[in-house]
């Protein structure tokens, strides 16, 4: 029996505001107290956690003196220490504050993109107190709900023009983030600029430094509008930009719910393991979610503790998926390639294009051909059911 007892070099990681949750909802009210960040930090360690990550005020009030600020840095700094714990990212709450309500980067009101980049750098300088390598940006107000207060072109534009900025300030600072923008299609505004993966990597190749910014998908976002999350964090790896990631769990067509890891579609959570985990992923595998609002603080370490277990039973069905014969069997069968077909695509040449316009297919043979996916699919669900 495998050992699911999360350590730290796993990797796992949360927000201060995921086990944070006061379990308040638009229809009630919080249910369990604010948890401070050092009882966090001590209680996630116990658990095995690497580290936690914070929005700029999760940890410093907004309004919090110059003496209030270093006081909560220097004590934050030594419950990390007292505990072997990190902070590997840190972003910027761009959407709770009024100010926001028309966008950030995006608002139509300059003196808001002013505060905004403001307040980042401010957020970016705390972190890099911290030592965080990662920094997010999820442009949650970044949106409209009528297309007839901004011009989609000019919003793009101005979202481009702060994120260069930043790539700027961060290099002048010495920082060296990598940036990683978080995509959503909705909520809470109507329609959020940069909805999807795809979206976001077809924004970064405009940038100024392309090569500072990636993406941090979340298993929620992708889910709640019906896309098959496990694709766009492919697309993500593919195209060397997986920064950073956030797990989840959520049900098609729902509002934004972050239920604990692994609390739905049990399938489509270990295809999405075994990616990260076949792939060599090498970041932190970061938990944006929390805790029922029906928990008190003990159900709020259940669910820290569940996320993380979850993951380390999946990775190791992984690990069963790749070494079952029959399984295996299966797909070297379904790419097979005995006339080395594969290398003629892999790149055009004048002999491989003479070579494919000669030959000959036979088109009845391949529609009848069978591929098996029944049979393989089943077999994946056995293994996961514990029968195989």
């Amino acid at each position: 029996m495998s050992d699911f007892t999360p350590k730290k070099e796993d990797h796992f990681t949360f927000g201060l505001w995921t086990v944070g949750n006061v379990g308040r909802d638009p229809f009630g009210e919080p249910v369990r107290p604010p948890l401070p960040p050092i009882e966090a930090v001590k209680k996630l360690s116990e658990l095995g956690a690497y580290g936690v990550n914070f929005h700029d005020n999760d940890l410093v009030p907004i309004d919090a003196s110059p003496a209030e600020r270093d006081r909560i840095v220097r004590e934050f700094r030594k419950a990390l220490d007292d505990h072997g714990m990190k902070v590997p990212m840190a972003t910027t709450n761009l959407f709770s504050d009024p100010a926001f309500k028309d966008g950030a980067f995006t608002s139509n009101d300059p003196r808001v993109r002013a505060y905004a980049v403001q307040k980042t750098m401010r957020a970016m300088d705390l972190g890099a107190e911290f030592g965080a390598e990662v920094y997010v940006f999820w442009g949650g107000r970044e949106g409209t709900e009528t297309d007839a207060a901004k011009d989609p072109r000019d919003a793009i534009k101005r979202y481009r023009e702060c994120l260069n900025f930043l790539a700027e300030y961060d290099i002048a600072q010495g920082y060296n983030y990598r940036f990683a923008i978080e995509p959503k299609p909705n909520e809470p505004r109507g329609d959020i600029y940069l909805p999807t993966v795809g979206s976001a990597l077809g924004f970064i190749a405009t940038l100024d430094r392309p090569e500072k910014f990636g993406l941090n998908p979340e298993f929620a976002h992708d889910t709640m509008a019906g896309l098959n999350f496990v694709h766009a964090v492919g697309q993500a790896l593919d195209a060397g930009k997986l920064f950073h990631i956030d797990l989840n769990g959520q049900k098609p067509g729902r509002y934004d719910q972050d239920y604990r890891f692994g609390a739905e579609d049990l399938k489509t959570n270990f295809f999405l393991v075994k990616l990260l985990e076949d792939s060599g992923y090498t970041g932190m595998r970061h938990f944006d979610a929390h805790a029922y609002r029906t928990e008190d603080i003990e159900g709020v370490w259940d669910f820290a503790r569940g996320c993380m277990r979850t993951y380390l039973i999946l990775k190791e069905k992984a690990r069963q998926f790749n070494a079952d014969p029959e399984i295996q069997g299966l797909l070297q069968e379904l790419n097979a390639d005995p006339d080395n077909l594969g290398n003629l695509l892999r790149a055009y040449s004048r002999e491989n294009a003479d070579r494919l316009s000669a030959m000959a297919f036979d088109r009845a043979a391949l529609g009848r051909r069978g591929y098996a996916y029944e049979r393989l699919d089943q077999l994946t669900i056995e293994l996961l059911m514990g029968i195989r």
